[in-house]
């Protein structure tokens, strides 16, 4: 058993300064061996719990782990594009990344977009090379790779292969041989020596390029030989300062490169306190006060993942900023997703609660769950029966409220309707949905009130698969999809004039109202329109309105196919009245048998909702997109350079019709590049031969 990584049951040290807190999330694409390390970190097994993580894992994991007095919260997030939400949660969670990636392997541009990310807000990082064994590329030609992929990435071990074994590692700056534990095993050999120099130049040289010693350069050059302790000690301020980014290979089955890595995660990335602080307000906007990875400030926490446990209720891991959390602490929730946002964002509706109080606390290790007396700011724990909270939210106290703002979320654009397979599930589909809102910022939730779906909105298939799975595994609901239905509208598209007539007579008071309206199309957007002109009395006056709320009842609810009628213009200028059996109703009826009379295919036509969208895709693949749109009947308005080089930006018109399936179907054709955000514009027109395959609404 390596003792860097202590196994399940063992006892973690606890931290009393931010400075005992190392935080890390593992990122990187599916297939890269992401899960595989972390089984290996955590629980120290040649045979992880899960051998390849291949796009299996759809939700983060996390584990504490001891090395000596530091505590190391390990966060592993899935690959899968779908699950980006959670990816961005564990960044949120983390104060430096490792990317594990497979050597030989292709880095997809969503990994490359993720590093520019972290790069972006200065987050230290490295990257941790998996499956050397089964490449039969070199080590320079993998490190290189790795360049191409990151930029400025540098080796600092070269992995001993002895077939298809990785036995052991060259260390570049001490010109060491380190065996699987860590250990230094003996010198290198002339081979191993020459491969030593070939790497070691430019490893040395990034160091001394970043170091604060300006003597260091001139000495190098000068051909002395620098001090192995002075130059690890300036490596160290370069990664911890995400200037330099290591490459250390690694190898589940022998443990090669584990020991490395927790010298890196000790020595190398930064503890809380040395780390960033996000952004804080209080919940109406004002200020807060500047904050510090300080246990006797102020508590400033933010709910990282919300789950649910059928025993303990809601389970949320927390990262806690500023302050201190302890059991049965009163606390205040604070989400205001809508407002960051700059939208509404259903089922995630602004929240402000000080109905709660903090129920246990607890470290998980492996897959034991530790309970704890109470937790210090830069740690990340698990707490209990925080009810009003969900994931993104900010936990302070009543008497000083904060507000942290929340990591970037992406917009899901992928709907798909369900509707609950039996009435037991009916009962209970409400509620899951709740719970799974709760948990789930990355997913919307939609009560169409106009086709009387329920809508899923996601980030993708997988995404959606995973949503149902939850339904089903943790809730006990069966769901099924259904066509999505699209809110289409009718519109008269010429004049006409039309006679409604309601004569009825049963005994007692009849019904009688005769009027005469005309009917014309009015431009896009220009609503419902009600004209009187009325003369002499025809229609008395007291009637005059009841024509119109009956006009406009129908119109409301549809002429031709029951899609509301937009854009006409409704002129009564004629009709007959009776003294006695005329009335409220028989006029509102009237008028709805008129509109209905003059409504067929050739007065009445389908308008489809249009939504602009915005493509952000790398320029390789533009051509493809652009007649990818035009094969959905979009109207391509112009291009323009993205905010990234490499990238442009295309900006179309797009029947919302022909988007259901779009995240699909741009991952596809952009190989993975593209990405789109997408904002209902206007109704148009429809093609005939569609409308008639959508008339059922």
């Amino acid at each position: 058993m390596d003792r860097m990584s202590r196994p399940t049951g063992a006892a973690l040290p606890v931290p009393t300064s931010p400075g005992q807190i190392r935080n890390v999330v593992l990122v990187g694409p599916s297939g890269g061996g992401k899960s595989t390390l972390f089984d290996r970190l955590v629980f120290g097994e040649a045979a992880g719990r899960r051998k390849d993580d291949g796009g299996a894992s759809t939700s983060m994991r996390m584990s504490a782990i001891g090395h000596g007095d530091l505590l190391v919260n390990l966060v592993d997030t899935p690959g899968a594009q779908d699950f980006v939400g959670e990816v961005r949660a564990g960044l949120r969670a983390a104060d430096a990344a490792l990317f594990v990636v497979a050597a030989g392997a292709s880095v997809d541009e969503a990994t490359r977009m993720l590093w520019r990310e972290c790069a972006a807000v200065g987050m230290p990082r490295a990257v941790a090379l998996t499956k050397l064994e089964q490449t039969r590329d070199d080590y320079a030609s993998i490190v290189e790779a790795c360049r191409k992929a990151f930029g400025e990435a540098q080796p600092l071990q070269v992995p001993i292969l002895e077939g298809d074994k990785v036995t052991g590692l060259l260390d570049l700056l001490g010109r060491e041989v380190h065996g699987p534990d860590g250990t230094v095993t003996g010198t290198p050999d002339q081979d191993q020596s020459d491969t030593i120099e070939d790497l070691r130049g430019g490893v040395v040289e990034a160091i001394i390029e970043e170091s604060e010693d300006e003597t260091m350069l001139d000495r190098y050059l000068g051909g002395e030989e620098l001090d192995a302790d002075a130059l690890r000690e300036d490596l160290r301020l370069a990664i911890a300062t995400a200037r330099f980014f290591p490459i250390v290979p690694t190898h589940w089955a022998s443990g090669v490169g584990v020991s490395e890595l927790m010298r890196l995660f000790e020595s190398g990335f930064p503890s809380p306190a040395d780390s960033w602080m996000p952004e804080v307000t209080t919940p109406e906007g004002g200020d807060f006060g500047a904050i510090t990875c300080d246990p006797a400030g102020p508590l400033v926490a933010e709910v990282i993942r919300t789950t649910s446990d059928q025993y303990i209720g809601r389970l949320s891991l927390v990262r806690i900023f500023s302050g201190s959390l302890a059991p049965d602490q009163a606390l205040h929730v604070s989400g205001h997703l809508e407002h960051f946002a700059g939208r509404p964002m259903a089922g995630h509706e602004d929240h402000d609660s000080d109905a709660d109080r903090v129920g246990h606390v607890s470290t998980l290790a492996g897959e034991e769950s530790l309970p704890r007396t109470g937790a210090i700011a830069g740690e990340l724990v698990w707490v209990t029966k925080v009810a009003h909270a969900e994931t993104s939210d900010t936990l302070s106290t009543p008497e000083r409220p904060a507000l942290v703002q929340p990591w970037l979320l992406p917009e899901p654009l992928l709907p798909v309707a369900i509707h609950a397979s039996s009435k037991a599930d009916e009962d209970k589909l409400a509620t899951a949905l709740q719970r799974l809102v709760a948990e789930d910022v990355t997913m919307r939730l939609e009560h169409n009130v106009e086709t009387h779906q329920l809508v899923l909105w996601a980030l993708g298939p997988a995404h959606v698969d995973d949503l149902l799975a939850r339904l089903k595994d943790r809730y006990n609901v069966n769901v099924e999809a259904e066509p999505m239905k699209t809110s289409l509208r009718e519109t008269f598209v010429r004049a006409c004039d039309v006679q409604g007539r309601l004569v009825k007579q049963s005994g007692g008071h009849g019904q009688y109202a005769v009027v005469k309206i005309q009917i014309e199309p009015l431009e896009r957007g220009a609503g419902i329109e009600f004209v009187d002109k009325v003369v002499g009395g025809a229609v008395p006056r007291q009637f005059i309105p009841s024509v119109e709320k009956g006009a406009r009842n129908q119109l409301e609810k549809g002429v031709l196919a029951g899609y509301p009628c937009v854009d006409v213009r409704v002129t009564l200028y004629d009709g007959k009245a009776h003294s006695v059996d005329s009335s409220d109703m028989a006029f509102q009826t009237a008028a709805s048998l008129a509109l209905r009379e003059a409504a067929n295919e050739s007065t009445v036509s389908m308008l489809e909702p249009i939504d602009v969208i915005t493509v952000t895709v790398m320029d390789d693949h533009v051509g493809a997109v652009m007649a990818d749109l035009r094969g959905r009947r979009g109207q391509v308005h112009g291009t323009e350079p993205g905010e990234t080089d490499g990238f442009t930006t295309v900006r179309a018109e797009v029947p919302q019709h022909e988007l259901a399936r779009y995240p699909i179907d741009l991952r596809s054709v952009s190989h993975g590049t593209g990405t789109f955000t997408r904002e209902f514009v206007r109704y148009d027109y429809m093609p005939n031969a569609l409308a008639r395959e959508l008339m059922t609404p």
